[in-house]
């Protein structure tokens, strides 16, 4: 075994306070297993505007109880440079239910303590959007929250919130980033919870009971309706969602509340669900059937740390259809937009979700900007644009993710269920269903289709990107490209060949939108012969048509402009 492992090895085992990771390692040394070893130590878990997300266990490179003490000095040292009072405004812990998440948390928190950074560390386990709520809560410098979210059962993460309650961004990705790098070559500053004394504060009930109450009171979250018409069936997905979400929607009047039993508590093993994530086949499969039971409106979701909300809607014929993440987004945008005041009127989506927001926005006399793909982008392009007579409302992605109102800068899948179940009563009321108010937006708006396409292509493809920048396309399926965006160079070119400065962070994205209102995303990879694309097509509803019609129509053309881009790209 070469030195310079030998002494990664020798370092990590002496530092590893963990004695099940420390014994694998030590099971490798002793059957010589270099090239294991080898490629354990070969870097580090990467750091990132996420934080940090992979597989428990051992070495640098997988979730562990040393890696999070590592990462934890590194961020505490960021946050003593870069924010005024950052030891007293202090850093809010939470965690989710899987099954390393405690012990993560509480090393993190001793951690902290021991930089002489209070920690306020949730008492038991909490949902994702209660920890985003804490930062802005008690104007903590920092928030963490240890889940992986929808992943599968082996992996973990850990998730940073900046003082303004947001998810970091550049420059403080890299800044933390480095600072880890610096804490993995030292001692890392540790204390006994226990010892903590005053850098310590349990939150206990009252700080759940704050959130709940945030909600109970929020502006947007006012009912307009009769709430006793909506019934609907409800999954944690082996969670932490299930008591506040049964709890909020309670205190919203909704009453018809069914529960899957077999889905309600934490359980990091997932037992009933291949993969956690409403968005996977088989996933609502349980809620479905519970709503079918007792023949409720709704079949909701969270994803296992609550911030993702999913809901199938009942269909005239007795069954279930889930919605997807655009419909969702557009439904609770356009119904908060008609009860929002003159002054609270800005929403916000990303580039690769629906550009149908963005046009009820402009029909109702809104803003809505768009950012790159991700909350991180959504809620700190939000806060920047906020003004007094135009304050943030909403945001969405399509992958489930919902903002209503401010009362948390991130993605919260619990306000989103009241926000949904408070739309469903006012259609109710009205004698209409969910199904009628989208075919109302699309006859308004156009048939609103949207899909996604990894392509993977042959190893000695030419660089996708650098082909399509050399030779723009002109038409894509027999289309004129009436504009093209390269966010890599931050701009945009029309067909007459006139330009305007794109305002978004630099992204090797491009970007086409069609004459007949089509719209690809192309995002190549610059180290492997694989490209993803985003498409939508748009198609017009006319009175005549039904729901079916319109779709068929929508789905066909589709096809036909998804075999057509992929047949213009080089083998």
């Amino acid at each position: 075994m070469n030195t310079h492992l030998q002494h990664q090895i020798h370092h990590w085992l002496q530092q590893d306070p963990d004695p099940s990771t420390r014994s694998q390692i030590q099971a490798l040394v002793d059957n010589q297993d270099e090239a294991a070893l080898a490629a354990m130590f070969s870097g580090r878990l990467a750091f990132g505007t996420a934080g940090l997300r992979g597989v428990v266990g051992p070495g640098p490179m997988a979730m562990n109880r040393l890696v999070i003490r590592q990462t934890t000095a590194g961020l505490g040292a960021y946050l003593l440079e870069h924010i005024i009072d950052a030891a007293n405004r202090g850093v809010i812990i939470g965690y989710d239910g899987r099954h390393d998440s405690y012990a993560f948390a509480h090393d993190a928190a001793s951690v902290l303590c021991a930089m002489g950074i209070t920690v306020r560390l949730t008492s038991q386990v909490a949902a994702t959007p209660l920890v985003a709520f804490g930062v802005k809560h008690f104007n903590a410098a920092a928030g963490i929250v240890v889940t992986a979210s929808h992943n599968p059962p082996q992996y973990n993460g850990y998730k940073v919130y900046w003082e303004n309650g947001a998810q970091i961004i550049p420059p403080h990705d890299s800044g933390i980033a480095a600072q880890i790098e610096h804490a993995a070559t030292q001692a890392i500053p540790f204390i006994a919870l226990s010892a903590a004394k005053d850098k310590l504060v349990w939150l206990n009930d009252d700080f759940y009971q704050a959130y709940r109450d945030a909600i109970r009171s929020a502006s947007v979250l006012q009912q307009h309706a009769n709430t006793q018409s909506v019934s609907l069936a409800y999954t944690a997905m082996h969670g932490v969602g299930a008591d506040m979400a049964e709890t909020v929607l309670k205190d919203a009047g909704f009453t018809h509340i069914y529960t899957v039993a077999a889905q309600r508590e934490p359980d990091g093993d997932f037992p009933t669900v291949n993969f956690p994530n409403p968005e996977e086949k088989g996933a609502m499969d349980l809620v479905i059937a519970e709503a079918k039971k007792h023949q409720t409106m709704l079949a909701c979701a969270n994803d296992p740390d609550a911030d993702r909300f999913a809901v199938a809607v009942k269909t005239a014929d007795n069954d279930y259809k889930m919605l997807t993440g655009d419909q969702v987004g557009v439904l609770i945008g356009e119904y908060l937009l008609s009860h929002a005041p003159a002054h609270q009127r800005l929403v916000g989506t990303t580039i690769v979700s629906s550009s149908l927001l963005s046009k009820v926005a402009q029909s109702l006399e809104a803003s809505c900007y768009t950012t790159l793909t991700g909350f991180k982008w959504l809620m700190n392009v939000g806060i920047n644009k906020c003004q007094a007579d135009n304050q943030f409302l909403f945001a969405y992605e399509e992958a489930l993710g919902y903002t209503v109102g401010s009362t948390v800068w991130d993605k919260d899948g619990l306000s989103a269920l009241v926000a949904f179940a408070q739309l469903c009563a006012q259609l109710a009321e009205k004698g209409q269903t969910v199904w009628d108010k989208l075919a109302q937006i699309y006859r308004q708006h156009g048939f609103h289709l949207n899909a996604q396409v990894s392509i993977a292509l042959k190893p000695d493809t030419p660089n996708i990107g650098e082909h399509l920048r050399q030779h723009p396309p002109a038409n894509i399926a027999g289309f004129a490209v009436k504009s093209r965006d390269d966010l890599n160079e931050s701009l945009r070119t029309f067909s007459d060949g006139s330009t305007a400065v794109i305002d978004l962070p630099k992204s090797d994205v491009l970007i086409y939108c069609l004459e007949n209102g089509a719209r690809v995303i192309v995002r190549p990879s610059g180290t492997e012969p694989k490209i993803k694309c985003y498409y939508e097509v748009v198609e017009p509803m006319t009175a005549s048509d039904t729901w079916l019609s319109a779709q068929q129509r929508a789905e066909q053309a589709m096809a036909d402009f998804i075999q057509a881009h992929q047949a213009s790209l080089p083998d």
